[in-house]
This record gives C-alpha cells, structure tokens and sequence, in this order.
C-alpha cells in the first residue's frame, strides 16, 4: 500500500475525529477533504470507510466516560448504579425518533441532499441560528444544569432534534445542542447528553453500513480502516476535551460564525 494513501487516511480520520464533536458539520468538513484527497478505492468502499471510520470516534466517548456511563462499575453505589440505568434509559429513549427517521428515509434523503449545496446551505443556516439563539440565551433561565436531572420530555425532544442532521450539512452534535439549548439545558448538559446519543446513533449506522458492504476485505482496506478508526480515536480525545473546556467559559457562537464563513467557502467553490 502507497505510503501517500496512509497520509490520505490520516487527514480523514484526523477531520473526522475534529469535527464529529464540534458542532461545525463532519460531513460538510469531509466533503471537502474528499474534493482534494482522493482515497484510491472504489466507490462502494469509500462510502461505507466514511460512515465506519467514526466507530473509532465514538470509542474515545467510550473511553472518555466510561465509569459514569457504566451501571455495574464496583465504584458505584446502589443509588448512583440506578442512576446510571436511568441515564442510558433516557438515551435509548432519546434515540427512537433517529433510528425510525434513518430507517425509513436515510437512503431517500442521500439521495435528494447529499451535495454541495444543500450542505453549504445548512452549513449557513444552522451557523445563524447558533448566534441568533446564543444571543437569546443571555437572558435565558437554564432549568436543567445537572445531566442526572435531565427530564425523559426533554431527552425526547433533543433525541427528536437529532432527526435534523439526516440533512448533510446540518451536523449531528450541531441540532442535538441547539434542541437542548432551545429547551432549557444548560449548554454543557445539552453536549454531554449529544455526546451518549452518539453511542447507540453511530454504532448502530456503522453496524449498518457493514452489513450492507459485507466483510471481504483486501489487506489494505483493511489497513485503511484501522489506521482511519485510530486516528478518529485519538483526535476524538483531544476534541472532546477541548470542547468541554471551552464551554466553561464561552458560548457556541464562534461556532456559528466559523459554519457560516465555511459555507460560504463550500458554496462559491462548487458554484465556481
């Protein structure tokens, strides 16, 4: 295998691993690294390899809260062990109206949606609503400020936002965030909750994609995958980090303002 491919693979797992966690759109980040690198392989496995490759990112969440995502931790109370299965309850809950959206309509709206523009589009739209929301947060009153006081209306109600990111452009993380904003959260509680959402939501659409392509691999797809997997893993760490650092003192409007200008980039680039 060429040692350039290697490098490919690096940058994509080191975009994928940056910007599932930032509100700022994987997709519309790795569509542009795709129009400037392109992986050689066939079409088949690049489109599987993009959905796979976040396995790796959600093991650093895994990793990252590990001993307050498991309910059977020896560490643990009886009390706090209830509160963990109640934690995971919320999230499964929150997850049903994804999973029956992506279902029933994924492949229908990749079809429809899945190009440039569209992508540039939400990439601006959703930068927008993140300033004209913050800025209304100011003087907001924040009703859940702990993750373990998260209601199951509203886990529900960001579960339903996360319908919104079947859009490419819009980002998963992105609506998820802005739901739990827009309905009391505080934001670091909103991004927790986005960040176990993604648990079941990513494994399940990995899962997927690997059925559907099967498991006959070349030695270097499989290479591909692993060295892509890793390298979301590793960045996903530093990425989540630093996001619940940053949330301590600022708000997403930088954000919002970084989606905008980058829409704007994607959408005279393909027009142009």
């Amino acid at each position: 295998m060429a040692f350039i491919e290697i490098v490919k693979v690096l940058v994509l797992g080191l975009v994928e691993g940056i910007t599932e966690w930032l509100p700022i759109s994987s997709t519309g980040h790795m569509l542009l690294v795709d129009e400037f690198i392109k992986l050689n392989v066939n079409q088949e496995f690049k489109e599987m390899f993009l959905v796979v490759i976040q396995l790796g990112a959600i093991m650093a969440v895994v990793l990252l809260y590990f001993h307050k995502l498991n309910p059977f931790s020896p560490k643990k109370t009886k009390e706090e062990k209830k509160s963990t299965f109640t934690l995971w309850y919320k999230v499964v809950f929150a997850c049903i109206p994804g999973a029956i959206m992506f279902l029933l309509f994924d492949d229908i709206i990749d079809d429809l949606f899945f190009n440039p523009i569209v992508i540039a589009i939400a990439l601006i739209v959703y930068g927008v609503l993140f300033i004209v929301i913050e800025n209304k947060n100011k003087t907001r009153k924040e009703t859940c400020i702990d993750i373990s006081n998260l209601s199951y209306k509203n886990a529900f109600i960001i579960g339903t936002f996360q319908i919104l990111s079947l859009i490419p452009g819009t980002s998963r993380s992105g609506s998820t965030i802005l739901g739990g904003i827009l309905f009391g959260t505080s934001r670091f509680v909103a991004t927790e909750f986005t960040f176990f959402l993604a648990i079941p939501v990513m494994f399940g659409a990995s899962f997927l994609k690997l059925i559907k392509f099967g498991f006959d691999y070349s030695s270097s797809e499989i290479i591909i995958l692993l060295v892509g997997m890793v390298t979301a893993f590793v960045t996903s760490i530093l990425a989540i980090k630093f996001l619940l650092g940053y949330l301590k003192k600022h708000d997403f409007k930088a954000f919002g303002y970084y989606r905008i200008i980058l829409g704007v980039i994607v959408l005279l680039y393909f027009l142009f």
